[in-house]
């Protein structure tokens, strides 16, 4: 049997992408791009991608993310943000990123880590999103920032930030 390349944050390739310009969507903002219910907020947040994609920030949905919401939306049997939720991942080619092998090795590796230290984001027999969101962004290279509703826990692995302390108009075309 063939033993797999070991995946750290140190051996991910960096890529030419600047800090500012890709953005890992958590489950959070996510449902609201994908809301059928156009309260203030979801107004705002879908005005905020607006003006980022506009600007030229590439905006990914992670599988991990996708897998939560909608396994919700099924559940709930919500037809229109499904609808929504397929729309907004395939208005283009490349905004999904799917779930690697590779990032699952660095989620693993995370997870462990932050057991050692103290710091585990979920109980340990539960399925850390967090984690396999950090993971799969780290995975992608360059610098990316998670776009997230609560920075708190998915910080420890990686930038995250409430995607309204992001400016859109700081983005270069």
């Amino acid at each position: 049997m063939r033993v797999p390349h070991r995946v750290t944050r140190s051996s991910i390739r960096e890529s030419p992408r600047s800090v500012s310009d890709v953005f890992f969507l958590d489950s959070g903002p996510l449902g609201l791009i994908t809301h059928p219910q156009r309260s203030h907020e979801v107004v705002a947040i879908t005005d905020w991608l607006k003006d980022c994609l506009r600007g030229g920030a590439r905006v990914l949905v992670p599988a991990i993310v996708y897998y939560e919401i909608k396994r919700e939306l099924l559940r709930a049997n919500k037809t229109t943000g499904i609808a929504r939720l397929e729309a907004f991942v395939n208005a283009t080619s490349d905004r999904y990123i799917p779930l690697t092998d590779n990032a699952l090795r660095l989620a693993a590796e995370l997870w462990a880590e932050s057991r050692r230290e103290g710091r585990p984001n979920a109980d340990a027999t539960a399925l850390d999103i967090d984690v396999l969101l950090a993971a799969q962004a780290l995975s992608f290279g360059g610098t990316p920032v998670v776009v997230t509703t609560n920075p708190r826990h998915i910080s420890q692995f990686i930038p995250a930030r409430l995607w309204t302390d992001i400016d859109p108009a700081g983005f270069e075309a």
